[in-house]
């Protein structure tokens, strides 16, 4: 085989991708199942009633965004199951992957506000949201930008 050329049919590349896709997932959503159960957890703690209202605000747009990641990565198995008799996978595979992206969007959120959460309680405001921009700048670099600094500098070349 030649670098670069395989000898997959359509339907081949595109079970292929479907299944690395599916891998993908199922890497992302104990991630987003750990945090939306820790935040779940929180909430009905003794200490929860001793929290600012932006704390109560930033804590409930967390809780949010992970809900919202977590139903983004869970999407394709249920799309996948509706219609997996309907010839319809390269379909699928496109929306599939919107919705990866936009979970790991939401999830990137969701980690900082987290972060900045824990970091408001036991510190300060400042430190807090210091941390949780470092944290949501991480995420986008290694989650994003790498990969898309990497697809300019291939299509460049």
């Amino acid at each position: 085989m030649l670098s670069g050329v395989t000898s997959e049919d359509q339907k081949e590349r595109v079970d292929r991708e479907l299944t690395e896709l599916l891998d993908e997932v199922r890497v992302a959503i104990p991630g987003a199942e750990v945090l939306f159960a820790f935040l779940l957890g929180v909430a009905f703690t003794e200490r929860f009633h001793d929290v600012t209202s932006t704390q109560k605000a930033i804590y409930f747009a967390t809780l949010l965004l992970t809900a919202a990641s977590t139903a983004l990565l869970i999407a394709p198995s249920a799309y996948h199951r509706i219609r997996f008799r309907d010839h319809d996978k390269e379909r699928l595979l496109r929306s599939a992957t919107k919705m990866l992206i936009g979970a790991l969007g939401l999830l990137f959120l969701a980690v900082a506000g987290a972060v900045y959460l824990v970091g408001d309680i036991i510190y300060e405001s400042k430190v807090a949201g210091i941390v949780g921009g470092l944290t949501a700048a991480w995420f986008v670099w290694f989650w994003f930008g790498l990969p898309l600094s990497r697809q300019v500098a291939d299509e460049s070349s």
